[in-house]
């Protein structure tokens, strides 16, 4: 009886212990997704202070909206994009890093500079950069003339450099972090055996880095799927809508345009859009583990 009681007791100082950040989280994460999901029950114009209760009707004209799934298909394509390109260059910048070499320091300190300046300042710089007038991309291109920032084939792609620049740190420290908690006595026995440095890396390396790998895939993907800061800087989502994302479309609706009810209705799609995305990777962690 004593134990049983002094389990739940330790129970309920967790749970007290607890309750302050569930309280916080609540307020600063639960609140506002509720009330962004009433709002999109309304039709609310702030302009003409309209404001009445329509249930699911901007659900039903997102559906048949085709700005909206223009967005949708904008957010997924950077996504992919930006995500695999990062990928394929954070694990062979994280090989480098890992390798014990002079001035390894220095070189993992100035590889976090990208990562370090703010998204704004970072964007603004290529901005400045992709000036088809006086930019520095055009320049190393021997002069060409290519409006990077204004030509829909070539804006999205720009905006995906952007991010591939300023995040793929981020990726490789992560993958970094994998490599090194693989133990090195595994490659120790592998030359014992004669294998070579490829056949280590795809017999040891991949594998063990593979939950390091999938992790910080979903981390990227739901951060590059609410992108916002760099686009909007960039292009705010021009031209002709071709790099507008979903969040650029919702702040749009909403502060622009006034229309809270549809913009709320915008921002919900995008929420579930990105717990989605985090649920199905999470299942796929929860998978590759339980192989494992």
């Amino acid at each position: 009886m004593s134990g049983g009681g002094s389990q739940a007791r330790e129970r309920r100082q967790a749970y007290l212990l607890v309750m302050p950040a569930v309280l916080v989280l609540a307020v600063v994460a639960l609140y506002p997704v509720l009330a962004a999901i009433w709002l999109s029950l309304h039709r609310f114009i702030l302009v003409f202070g309209e404001r009445r209760f329509t249930g699911l009707e901007n659900y039903v004209y997102l559906f048949g909206d085709a700005r909206f799934w223009s967005a949708l298909g904008n957010t997924a394509y950077f996504t992919a994009v930006a995500v695999t390109v990062e990928l394929l260059l954070a694990v062979p910048l994280a090989l480098l890093l890992n390798r014990a070499f002079p001035g390894r320091g220095l070189l993992r300190a100035s590889v976090l500079v990208p990562w370090a300046i703010p998204t704004v300042v970072s964007a603004r710089l290529w901005a400045w950069m992709f000036n088809p007038d006086y930019g520095l991309i055009n320049r190393l291109l021997g002069g060409a003339d290519i409006n990077w920032l204004g030509a829909p084939g070539y804006a999205l792609h720009a905006a995906i450099l952007v991010d591939v620049w300023k995040t793929t740190p981020f990726v490789a420290l992560l993958v970094l972090a994998g490599l090194q908690g693989i133990p090195e006595d595994l490659y120790k026995a592998a030359r014992v055996d004669g294998a070579s440095t490829w056949r280590q890396f795809r017999a040891i390396t991949v594998p063990l880095l593979k939950p390091a790998l999938l992790l910080a895939v979903l981390f990227r993907s739901l951060d590059a799927f609410r992108v916002f800061d760099a686009i909007y800087v960039l292009t705010e989502g021009g031209p002709a809508n071709t790099t507008e994302t979903l969040s650029i479309y919702a702040y749009k609706t909403l502060m622009r345009s006034g229309d809270f009810g549809y913009g709320s209705a915008l921002s919900v799609a995008t929420f579930l859009c990105v717990v989605l995305l985090a649920v199905v990777w999470l299942k796929w962690l929860g998978r590759e583990e339980g192989r494992r």
